[in-house]
């Protein structure tokens, strides 16, 4: 909330970037408050129930917005791109139309992606137990406690999982950072290399960090020593806080921007009577 709020109130963050930046920053509080509030609940009271209604919405929303966070960083790296790529026309090419364009499509895809799914998942009948084997309702381990025919989920799940989680923001990344890079190796000086680095180190640190524990909770067999939980925990609560504090510790323009709200908020306070 502090990184959007900074975004919000210094007008030399205005730009694509961190236009994106405060999106996926809404999108982590979010993901955050839809799965650790009632893992917070269960500490606090010893309350671990949940009602049906409340469990499909809940795995609803955290794979609404898990999709989410993976199109919004793929914007990112087009965002990057331009900037290393065609810097000349960053600002005609990233204008406000096309950054809200690229935004809505990433929310309501990122919605609607997993409408179909949910729909099968909610007219399961039979349940081999009513105790998921989960932190929260996410929906491989509903999945796995129903008893009655879950072809098409199956089916769904590995066709949503390969194409929209894995295949099209995966591979557009790809594909903008082989441009960035290659365009980096062109760049002559040492100097402008590193400079021109350094403008998509923290959106490679996040975008590394997400799919590292993307693929080491869904793509690798569980060991049987609740790996999976540990992923699913580190995924959910762990990177939403580092994917702020990457893009503040490691972006001068952030930093710059909070000693200077600072500063204007204690020049307020001292000036009111």
């Amino acid at each position: 909330m502090s990184l959007l709020l900074l975004v919000c109130l210094d007008s030399h963050l205005h730009t694509p970037m961190y236009f994106f930046l405060a999106n996926l920053s809404i999108v982590d509080m979010t993901s955050s408050t839809v799965t650790l509030h009632k893992i917070l609940v269960t500490f606090i009271t010893g309350d671990n129930t949940m009602l049906y209604l409340a469990c499909m919405v809940q795995a609803y929303m955290f794979g609404s917005l898990s999709g989410h966070a993976l199109f919004i960083l793929t914007a990112m790296s087009y965002d990057r791109y331009v900037a290393v790529c065609r810097p000349l026309n960053y600002h005609i090419i990233m204008n406000l139309k096309i950054c809200l364009i690229l935004a809505s499509f990433c929310w309501i895809f990122g919605f609607l992606q997993v409408i179909s799914f949910s729909w099968f998942l909610s007219k399961i009948s039979c349940f081999s137990t009513n105790v998921i084997d989960h932190f929260f309702c996410d929906l491989v381990p509903i999945m796995n406690i129903a008893c009655s025919d879950i072809v098409i989920l199956e089916s769904l799940n590995f066709i949503q999982g390969l194409s929209i989680y894995i295949i099209t923001p995966f591979l557009l990344t790809f594909i903008s950072y082989v441009f960035i890079i290659s365009a980096i190796m062109k760049i002559r000086s040492s100097f402008g290399r590193r400079k021109a680095f350094y403008t998509c180190s923290s959106h490679l640190t996040v975008i590394t960090l997400l799919y590292t524990t993307l693929i080491l909770q869904y793509a690798i067999p569980n060991n049987g020593l609740g790996s999976k939980k540990l992923f699913s925990l580190f995924n959910t609560a762990m990177v939403p806080i580092l994917n702020p504090l990457i893009y503040s510790l490691k972006n001068k323009d952030v930093k710059s921007a909070f000693i200077k709200v600072i500063r204007k908020w204690k020049v307020e306070s001292f000036t009111v009577t």
